[in-house]
């Protein structure tokens, strides 16, 4: 089966274009064109991690000749726009660092420049958080980690001077205000002005624990303790993701080690295991074990809950594999969107669909680290 998900990769590259992939759902959904964004980032990452894990240079080649369709050599991007200051464009900034190792393109480097600028513009909280996106003042969600922080602890690293200060100062405001001590998850969101429809009006809090969510969450802690120099901010974000790891952990599935879209509600009617949020979990644990982040036995849950997804949701449909149980989208408001108000009625209502790169992207990374774990499989 292994082979299999090799040959379902290339078949979504083969599949795929700048202008139209074939796992960005969501905007095929909306008959809307193509733009720089953070889904079609998810997937570019995941594909550069085939080519390190294969060999097989077919998947850098492919982001390569996707990412050159929107960066100008001046380092421009075609349709992004820094004035709607969301922190999903970000995103698929992370592909250029090693895009531009391996190919020395200097505009690579210009991209990354014109996005930490849009970054240094971005309003923030009066705790000094990044607001999520222009269009939702003062709030700061969790998926906001994994699209901004990796690819600044990135530029730090690469191109700043490395101070990671304004990157753990963040994440200390979303382990002080959004973690529940006695569930030990994460909330979706948090409004730091207390205001907003969907927010708690005393602790600023949304209403549900999201896996997805949370998922993005565990992968931005992975991934930054991966970048991280040995420090004091190493060993804290290190020890953050081993707490979150342990808090998820009773909330597996037993049979499969798949967790639940609404993580605290397993078995409620309406609720499900859920691919994408279910493949963060199992790739940070995976990789988190792999780097010493975590216990060796991290890396046999997170291998358990790969393996349930491959028999629970990866199939045939003809000579094609299709992965399937991934929530499309799911958000909170704004206010012209009351429908999504955090509650749990809400999450469960939100489409479920087949290889949307928002779950085959997470599935595609925790596959690569599973071949770590076992290179022969």
């Amino acid at each position: 089966m292994y082979q299999k998900i090799n040959d379902y990769v290339l078949h979504l590259i083969r599949t795929s274009s700048p202008e139209k992939t074939a796992w960005n759902i969501e905007r095929a959904r909306q008959g809307l064109p193509a733009t720089w964004n953070y889904i079609d980032g998810c997937m570019l990452g995941a594909l550069l991690e085939m080519t390190d894990i294969t060999g097989d240079p077919r998947f850098a080649d492919f982001v390569e000749y996707f990412v050159d369709s929107f960066v100008s050599e001046d380092g421009s991007i075609r349709t992004f726009q820094a004035e709607k200051q969301t922190l999903d464009d970000i995103n698929e900034g992370k592909v250029l660092f090693p895009l531009y190792r391996m190919t020395g393109k200097e505009k690579y480097r210009r991209a990354m420049d014109t996005l930490q600028r849009a970054l240094d513009a971005q309003p923030r909280t009066y705790e000094g958080s990044w607001w999520h996106k222009k269009i939702y003042p003062h709030q700061v969600w969790l998926d906001g980690i994994y699209m901004a922080q990796v690819f600044r602890t990135l530029y730090e690293k690469h191109v700043g001077n490395g101070d990671y200060s304004d990157v753990i100062a963040q994440i200390r405001v979303v382990r002080n205000r959004m973690f529940d001590e006695k569930k030990r998850l994460y909330y979706h969101g948090y409004d730091a002005s207390k205001t907003v429809f969907w927010a708690d009006k005393e602790t600023g809090l949304s209403q549900s624990f999201w896996l997805r969510a949370m998922g993005w969450f565990a992968a931005a802690l992975v991934d930054i303790a991966d970048i991280l120099p040995e420090s004091e901010a190493k060993t804290y974000i290190a020890g953050l993701l081993h707490e979150m790891m342990e808090g998820i952990l009773p909330y597996a599935d037993d049979e499969t080690g798949l967790y639940w879209q609404v993580v605290d509600q397993g078995g409620r009617e309406g609720n499900y295991l859920e691919t994408s949020g279910s493949s963060m979990m199992a790739y940070a644990m995976l990789k988190g074990a792999r780097l010493g982040f975590l216990p060796k036995k991290y890396a046999v849950q997170g291998k358990k809950t790969f393996d349930g997804i491959v028999n629970r949701y990866l199939s045939f449909e003809g000579e094609n594999l299709v992965l399937g149980g991934i929530c499309l989208v799911a958000g909170l408001g704004p206010e012209s969107d009351r429908r999504r108000d955090g509650t749990y009625a809400y999450y469960i209502s939100e489409p479920v669909v087949q290889n949307d790169a928002k779950g085959a992207a997470p599935f595609v990374m925790c596959y690569t680290e599973v071949k770590r774990l076992i290179p022969e499989g």
